[in-house]
Formats: structure tokens, C-alpha cells, sequence
């Protein structure tokens, strides 16, 4: 569970998963760049570029 919270207790946010990870798929470009500026662990910034990377394919 994320950061000392029950299932009981826990605020249903649709933009985190069930063990408190944000989710990347609704981001658009502008929000997803602004992520991978502000993020500083190197495993989080690859799965931003993932998204990114994959959101240039779709629209190009």
C-alpha cells in the first residue's frame, strides 16, 4: 500500500494506482515535459520518455 494508508482509508485518486505510482497515459506533451524536468530519479525518467516517446509516434 502506499505510504502508511489502508485500503479502507485510501481517496480514490484515478491518476495514482492502487500502490500510490502516478499514471502517465492521460498526461498530454505539455504535462508529460513538465513531469520529466521536475523528476529526478533516473527510473522514473525513462518511463516518462516511454510516454513521450510513444505520444510523438501517435501524433506524427
Amino acid at each position: 500500500m502506499a505510504v502508511n494508508q489502508n485500503q479502507k482509508n485510501r481517496k480514490s485518486n484515478s491518476m495514482l494506482t492502487k500502490t500510490g505510482k502516478t499514471r502517465l497515459g492521460p498526461l498530454n506533451l505539455a504535462q508529460l515535459t513538465k513531469l520529466i524536468e521536475t523528476s529526478t530519479k533516473p527510473k522514473e525518467k525513462a518511463k516518462i520518455q516511454r510516454a513521450l516517446n510513444k505520444m510523438t509516434v501517435a501524433v506524427a
